[in-house]
């Protein structure tokens, strides 16, 4: 494997800045009883639209949705209550490989399972034709939700990583593409992102009145990685609805602080932290446009590897510049692949420059950002759902005083890497 010894680099490139942790404060607030707040919602619903013996298809699916096995599992239960017979349905499109047993052990990694929701789960990827948009589109929807008596969709409320629009990741999205299971996905995807601020809410609308829709659970997070908002949309109403908890999403997304950032090191990248593998809107790297997204200017964005929970899946890899070989190593290139075919979008399928192992890679980033005249402005973050703690060089010091939203929690260290392997050792957990 390539060692970055071979070259001649700057020697001060060889002498990584010492790295100063550093909290970022963002705005709370969560719904600390899930239980209750879904009880609550669902009697509600309830007595206005009985639920008693209907068959309720629970559609659940999209990543690193805060402590989305618990709220499944009291959304089940809350149905129970009133009388329903709910069961599972994974939503995710092509996710996990496009079968249905890689769908069911996406669902198992997220803590979604028969014995811990107390429901069947319904792993299939056949589908049916529930309508047509008018330059003729089919519209996919799964199958066994298709024939249940209603279907009750769950996801996050939050910004696209590959387009802006009055709806982005949501319940239109998981009515349009999740549901719509590999074939819908494909087919969505073939207009391109471009067409998906008008496609998905089309799409969306056709599924809400030709398929029994009951309602949607939303959620929107803060920047703590827990629930702000947890909400029963009713099927009317729900596009618009929608639009409205986008924007507050927005509000709550968090960011990095710093808008000036010659390397950031990211430890991992996977589909549970982002469709995009890292969030754009953290980044500003978007896979597809730039337009919309964090306005923050990086020079060399290092990746030194994948989640576990993201099984060798390594979309948005392409979007860093330097990369490691044990990165590789993790890759899994059918699901890899089927995702960015799925998508379209060849630019996350990308492998960028891949070191030896971590100092390396962080050495050939600090090197290609050289010529500032200044010491180096390097971000370090666990993933772009970790945001709250982090480590920055000492270049960004008199940044961390100065910012009414920052502070150090202690003195500047040294980077930590394992001696015999060359990996970075953890930092904090954000």
């Amino acid at each position: 494997m390539f060692d970055v010894d071979q070259v001649r680099l700057a020697g001060s490139e060889h002498r990584l800045p010492r790295m100063l942790p550093v909290r970022q404060r963002f705005a709370a607030g969560s719904v600390p009883d899930v239980q209750t707040a879904l009880a609550d919602q669902v009697a509600a619903h309830d007595r206005a639209n009985p639920l008693s013996g209907k068959r309720i298809a629970v559609a659940v699916g999209s990543r690193g949705v805060a402590r989305i096995d618990e709220v499944t599992a009291e959304l089940v239960a809350a149905l129970v209550a009133r009388g329903a017979k709910p069961f599972v349905v994974p939503a995710m499109g092509s996710h996990g490989g496009g079968t249905a047993d890689g769908q069911r052990q996406v669902l198992a990694d997220y803590g979604v399972t028969e014995e811990s929701v107390r429901a069947p789960v319904v792993s299939s990827m056949d589908t049916v034709v529930i309508a047509h948009l008018p330059d003729g589109t089919p519209v996919h929807f799964d199958a066994e939700a298709a024939a249940a008596d209603g279907v009750v969709v769950v996801n996050r409320v939050k910004p696209h990583t590959d387009f802006k629009g009055e709806h982005e990741s949501g319940l239109a999205k998981m009515l349009a593409i999740g549901l719509g299971k590999h074939e819908g996905a494909t087919t969505l995807h073939s207009h391109g992102f471009g067409a998906f601020p008008h496609l998905i809410p089309a799409a969306a609308q056709a599924a809400l009145d030709n398929a029994p829709v009951e309602f949607g659970v939303a959620v929107v997070e803060n920047a703590y990685e827990d629930i702000a908002e947890l909400e029963l949309v009713p099927a009317q109403g729900m596009l618009e609805r929608e639009a409205e908890l986008l924007v507050r999403a927005k509000q709550l997304l968090p960011r990095l602080l710093f808008p000036r950032i010659d390397v950031l090191v990211v430890d991992e990248i996977g589909k549970d932290i982002s469709g995009a593998g890292m969030d754009p809107n953290i980044t500003g790297r978007a896979p597809v446009t730039g337009d919309g997204f964090a306005d923050v200017a990086i020079s060399q964005i290092v990746v030194l590897g994948l989640t576990e929970r993201t099984h060798g899946n390594a979309c948005g890899l392409g979007i860093a510049d330097v990369t490691t070989q044990r990165c590789l190593d993790g890759i899994d290139f059918g699901s890899f692949y089927t995702n960015s075919l799925t998508s379209g979008v060849a630019v996350s399928a990308k492998i960028p420059m891949a070191l030896a192992d971590d100092r390396q890679a962080i050495i050939a980033a600090l090197h290609m950002a050289r010529g500032t005249g200044r010491a180096p402005r390097v971000v370090r973050m666990r993933n772009t759902l970790s945001l709250i703690e982090l480590e920055v060089s000492e270049a960004l010091a008199d940044e961390v005083a100065d910012h009414p939203d920052l502070s150090a929690t202690g003195p500047p260290v040294h980077w930590d890497f394992d001696a015999a392997t060359g990996r970075l050792l953890p930092a904090a957990a954000g």
